[in-house]
């Protein structure tokens, strides 16, 4: 059988920037990029679980690349299946945080947003009470060993936080200084074809 590489792409992104890893491995790996259609972290636990469910038979090992939220969709949902590495791009990692930052700018407290259950914005997406809650009440427990690149300019995470994270799952945490939480100039897509060759070893 086949090893699989799995892509999984973060908000925004698709499937099809799967074939941009292909340049890293041989015929003996397969690489699949998975479209999920999933916004909320509920219904991504069920359809991310349903794939891998449906992927694992038909492989001897299971590599997984997810970015963004995709990766923290992926720590939500796939902790119990056999992957033998993940690779994290500008993970998410703490979404309350995320959450609560989005609050605070929108001058919303906890109680109003507790009692109207969505409240639309003028940036990023409508506050959810739902939202919230269940991040509270499913906090990432994560033990698949995994390489995490981290850029210093990212604007969601703060370095700290992400070194915290890191330590805490026993994860091989990369800092690039002039990365941001999307890597895509030249530099930074240079770094992280670097970055990715070293942990595939």
């Amino acid at each position: 059988m086949k090893n699989a590489v799995i892509y999984i792409h973060g908000k925004g992104g698709s499937a099809d920037k799967a074939l941009y890893y292909k340049k890293f491995f041989n015929d003996d790996y397969e690489l699949l990029g998975f479209n999920y259609k999933s916004e909320l972290p509920w219904q991504a636990g069920e359809e991310f679980q349903n794939y891998f469910d449906s992927i694992i038979p038909n492989y001897n090992e299971i590599l997984l690349i997810a970015n963004s939220i995709g990766a923290y969709f992926s720590m939500l949902s796939l902790s119990e299946k056999p992957i033998k590495k993940a690779l994290f791009i500008s993970p998410i990692i703490d979404m309350e945080n995320i959450i609560l930052h989005m609050m605070k700018r929108a001058k919303v407290s906890e109680e109003e947003l507790r009692i109207k259950k969505v409240i639309n914005i003028p940036f990023g997406e409508p506050l959810s009470w739902e939202y919230l809650s269940f991040v509270r009440k499913n906090p990432i427990a994560w033990n698949i060993p995994t390489g995490i690149l981290y850029g210093k300019k990212d604007d969601m995470t703060s370095l700290e936080t992400m070194t915290n994270f890191a330590n805490k799952i026993h994860a091989d945490l990369t800092v690039f200084d002039n990365g941001e939480h999307w890597f895509h100039t030249e530099e930074q897509m240079n770094f992280l074809d670097t970055w990715f060759r070293r942990l595939i070893r």
